[in-house]
């Protein structure tokens, strides 16, 4: 387990969220070749299988700055990277950076984080008093419709308003940085040949738009380390079925909705 605790305070914190991405998808193409990118921060195994707290996005992103990030499928208590100080919590150890705040952005500023959200599906898009309560959490909050699901280039021109966000703090100010990446999400059938798809969401399509994510990442990464070590979480906030025991969507307690891909790994500095 990384110590998060020891990090807190010398390494900045990037943290991802790949909307939608089934553990599957995200195994396969790791298997193909087909994300070298995120291959580079992966083990050799590849992605981690974890369940997620939510089957959709609002309930899960409540729970992971609460510090409740997806849990190891194996049984067992499973420390903690983060966790908000409350009695009898059985998932804290020495390792665990425990906040004195309800969520993980208020518990890093008051730690001289400087706190940034760049979201991108509609719970993250500040159109509503709905859409407003996650990215409210943190000090700065970020939505454009070049953002949201509809737009077929949204990671990259997520990663570029990051970079240039980055490139306007002090060197010295320590960042937590999280990432709603929508791409993912349906309609995703654009990352595919019309004459493929027709038009419709599939599970290759799925695996389309991972791929084209893994393309616009490495910028990201590359501007958070020049900064400072990084501590990075990379994972899916819920699965979608595309017909599996007869189920769409999610927001249903499925295999495919219940499990999730999960990274977590500490960069060195890079100038």
């Amino acid at each position: 387990m990384i110590n998060a605790r020891q990090l807190i305070g010398t390494h900045d914190v990037l943290f991802i969220t790949l909307d939608t991405l089934r553990y599957d998808v995200a195994q396969e193409l790791f298997a193909q070749g087909r994300t070298p990118f995120l291959a580079s921060l992966l083990p050799d195994t590849g992605w981690e299988e974890r369940h997620s707290p939510g089957s959709f996005t609002y309930a899960a992103h409540h729970a992971f700055f609460a510090g409740f990030l997806p849990t190891p499928i194996v049984p067992g208590h499973h420390p903690r990277l983060f966790a908000a100080r409350f009695p009898g919590s059985e998932t804290t150890n020495e390792a665990t950076f425990v906040f004195e705040a309800p969520d993980i952005a208020s518990g890093l500023a008051t730690q001289g984080y400087r706190t940034i959200c760049i979201g991108g599906v509609s719970f993250f898009n500040q159109q509503s008093p709905l859409g407003s309560v996650l990215p409210g959490l943190f000090q700065e909050s970020y939505w454009q419709p070049e953002f949201g699901v509809t737009d077929p280039h949204s990671t990259e021109h997520q990663v570029q308003f990051a970079c240039t966000l980055l490139e306007r703090l002090e060197p010295a100010q320590h960042v937590f940085l999280f990432l709603n990446v929508s791409a993912l999400h349906q309609p995703n059938y654009f990352y595919m040949p019309a004459s493929t798809t027709g038009n419709k969401d599939t599970l290759a399509s799925h695996g389309a738009a991972l791929a084209y994510v893994d393309r616009c990442l490495a910028p990201l990464f590359r501007a958070m380390r020049r900064r400072a070590p990084l501590l990075a979480i990379v994972c899916s906030d819920h699965g979608t079925a595309y017909g599996e025991d007869g189920y769409i969507g999610h927001r249903i307690g499925h295999p495919v909705v219940w499990t999730v891909p999960y990274l977590e790994c500490v960069l060195s500095q890079q100038k």
